[in-house]
């Protein structure tokens, strides 16, 4: 194991400010990160800036297969048990009952899906109190938005209802009890009407699990399910594993982190300023009600997006 003084500066420095800015971490509270092999330095630099506040856990365990898989049932437990947890691990664990059922009792955390050395010196010394005054003014339209327009080239335009549903802001502030976050962190998002999108839409930046697409993905959807799949037989081949659920529109979510670059990895990707990603399987963790084995996010690079009748994204240009 890495002692601290053989860990770089810089990745200690962005730990202690997530520590600091984005939870507010204290000495009397309870606190753990679980991590696996690929997410190890990142998750030892969190754990040693924790080290400087409070006594924390440090749990490494095996890889999950896909995103969206349980963890062992051990980790649902002591998530449960504990005031702060920090999750960086090659597949997410957001959108899993161990974290949900974590946050309904009380702990408060982030997970930080496949997030690298780069990505957390870069996008954790951003200015997240300007991130979350952007991302709280989306999440107030999306949640008074009937439905959501999304065009991503002149022969792809996908509708997709949004009423009566809310939006959340993933803005990295995670300081109450209960509150969760990515980290890094900047996006509105919303779980759209089961069964009702309509449309198509061209993928062109990353898409979960596969990484930077090197040719766009365009999908077709109807009655809110994925019916074609053209431009990646591995993503084809994916979804063909599955059942309707798993091929369902999930998510609708908007980037607003202005420090986030396009690198192939969704976790930033999917935060990047101008930037929207739409998702399809389980949504239980934000309003939805559509219950599946997988999470996955494709992202586009620079669409754009109307709620009713306004524009307020233009070519991947924030109108607001």
């Amino acid at each position: 194991m890495k002692k601290p003084h053989l860990l770089e500066k810089r990745l200690q420095n962005a730990a202690r400010i997530m520590l600091h800015d984005c939870l507010g971490v204290k000495k009397s509270e309870k606190a753990v990160v679980i991590t696996d092999e690929s997410c190890r330095l990142v998750g030892l630099s969190i754990w040693y800036a924790l080290r400087e506040i409070t006594d924390p856990l440090f749990i490494e365990m095996a890889p999950r297969a896909i995103h969206g898989q349980e963890p062992p049932p051990l980790i649902k437990e002591i998530l449960k048990a504990s005031d702060v947890f920090l999750i960086p691990t090659s597949y997410s664990l957001t959108h899993t009952q161990a974290r949900i059922q974590g946050n309904r009792a009380g702990a408060r955390g982030a997970t930080l899906p496949g997030i690298t050395r780069d990505i957390m010196i870069r996008t954790l010394n951003a200015d997240y109190q300007r991130i979350a005054k952007l991302t709280r003014r989306l999440t107030t339209l999306l949640s008074n938005a009937q439905k959501a327009i999304i065009r991503t080239d002149e022969n792809c335009e996908l509708q997709v209802p949004l009423s009566n549903r809310k939006a959340f802001a993933d803005t990295g502030i995670i300081k109450k009890r209960g509150e969760f976050s990515n980290l890094p962190a900047g996006e509105a998002y919303i779980a759209p009407l089961e069964n009702r999108s309509n449309g198509s839409i061209l993928i062109d930046g990353s898409f979960a699990p596969v990484g930077s697409l090197n040719r766009p993905v365009r999908l077709e959807i109807k009655n809110g399910k994925i019916v074609k799949l053209i431009g990646n037989p591995h993503l084809k081949k994916l979804f063909a594993r599955y059942g309707p659920k798993e091929r369902t529109l999930a998510e609708f979510g908007i980037g607003t982190n202005y420090k986030a670059q396009i690198t192939g990895n969704v976790l930033e990707d999917e935060k990047v300023l101008g930037s929207i990603h739409i998702a399809f399987g389980n949504n239980l963790g934000f309003g939805g009600k559509n219950r599946a084995k997988i999470h996955l996010d494709g992202v586009v690079k620079k669409p754009s997006v109307w709620l009713d009748e306004r524009v307020i994204i233009k070519k991947g240009k924030v109108l607001l």
